[in-house]
């Protein structure tokens, strides 16, 4: 194991060399048990994504890889934190088992026993892990809604771990799966340019409200001298609408003012903005009313011509995945640092 930090767990040794006694792993400030006979020190952060990642492994047979969000999130995928939609609740650690059974059930894993493609395993800081694609489509197949689905390919292609057609090519091999039904209904729908769970929310809305024939995710806007405007989350070219999804934190003062700063602007170029609140996901017809109003406003009069998607010189286009795998790390601290 080579990722800084993570304590791996040990197992109970009588003669004390190679892990704790018996006697010792009973004194519970010290010794926290993760498995059956299977102990990591007090010390060891339970709370952190990595340890828990670990610790769901102790004991496993050798050939055993972690899978899912665990998979993604070990490779510091961005929104794969082994939280739910709550954003507190603890999602158990997908692993993969191939042919193996386990004898007994383990709180927080979760083993899947789908026989795997050889190249479906990588080893990364020490820890065996399914590729992307393997991960991702466990996650899909798993999904509760299409909403779901298409955000864990969305979020993936967000960390370029996976690109669409190369996924597309991978899903094609998985005949017969579970639940690959829902996940060939999310691949036309995914995108690879969305910076959040919730912009997948909103377009998806989106669709079902509007006939649109060109949504747009984070396509930035320029004036006619090349000066940047503004990156809607999803955008109309064709009517001049734009959609902005604002979370909690929008609530606070300071992204409270920029965003009226950028509402006035998108005002000012003859743009009509939908904002999206998070208790909009459960009011959908009020979001389909707000949206249908907006179009409504924007067929009264011709678009502006202040405004274009033609990108200057200067600027990077990132708005593909193989665009964004072909950067540098210098070019990715600036051209992605608006994605955060």
């Amino acid at each position: 194991m080579t990722r800084a930090g993570v304590v791996l767990p040990v197992r109970v040794d009588p003669k004390g060399i190679d892990g704790p006694t018996p006697k010792a792993v009973r004194n519970k400030k010290k010794w926290r048990r993760v498995g059956r006979g299977w102990y990591v020190p007090t010390e060891a952060d339970p709370d952190r994504l990595d340890q828990r990642i670990v610790e769901a492994m102790a004991g496993l047979p050798d050939t055993a890889a972690v899978t899912g969000w665990a998979a993604l999130g070990w490779e510091r995928g961005r929104w794969f934190t082994g939280l739910g939609a709550d954003g507190a609740t603890r999602l158990p650690v997908p692993v993969a088992l191939d042919d193996q059974r386990l004898t007994a059930q383990r709180s927080g894993l979760l083993p899947s026993e789908d026989w795997l493609f050889e190249s479906d395993i990588t080893t990364v800081d020490g820890l065996r892990i399914t590729v992307p694609n393997r991960s991702v489509t466990f996650e899909t197949r798993r999904a509760r809604t299409l909403v779901r689905a298409v955000q864990v390919i969305d979020m993936a292609a967000y960390d370029d771990f996976i690109d669409l057609e190369d996924l597309s090519t991978y899903v094609d091999r998985l005949v017969a799966r579970q639940g690959i039904k829902l996940t060939r209904r999310a691949l036309p729908l995914a995108r690879e340019n969305t910076w959040s769970p919730q912009e997948v929310t909103m377009r998806l809305m989106w669709d079902a409200a509007v006939t649109c024939p060109v949504l747009l995710c984070n396509a930035p806007v320029f004036d006619r001298s090349g000066n940047h405007l503004f990156t809607p989350d999803l955008f109309d070219p064709m009517t001049g609408v734009a959609g902005e999804y604002n979370g909690r934190v929008h609530l606070d003062e300071d992204p409270f003012r920029r965003d009226l700063d950028k509402e006035a602007a998108y005002r000012h170029h003859g743009i009509e903005v939908v904002t999206m609140m998070s208790a909009d996901r459960y009011d959908v017809d009020n979001v389909e009313r707000r949206l249908r109003a907006a179009y409504d406003r924007a067929g009264r009069r011709p678009l502006s011509g202040s405004w274009t998607l033609d990108q200057p010189d200067w600027w990077v286009d990132t708005s593909t995945v193989a665009r964004r795998r072909a950067l540098s790390q210098s070019e990715r601290a600036i051209w992605l640092r608006r994605r955060t």
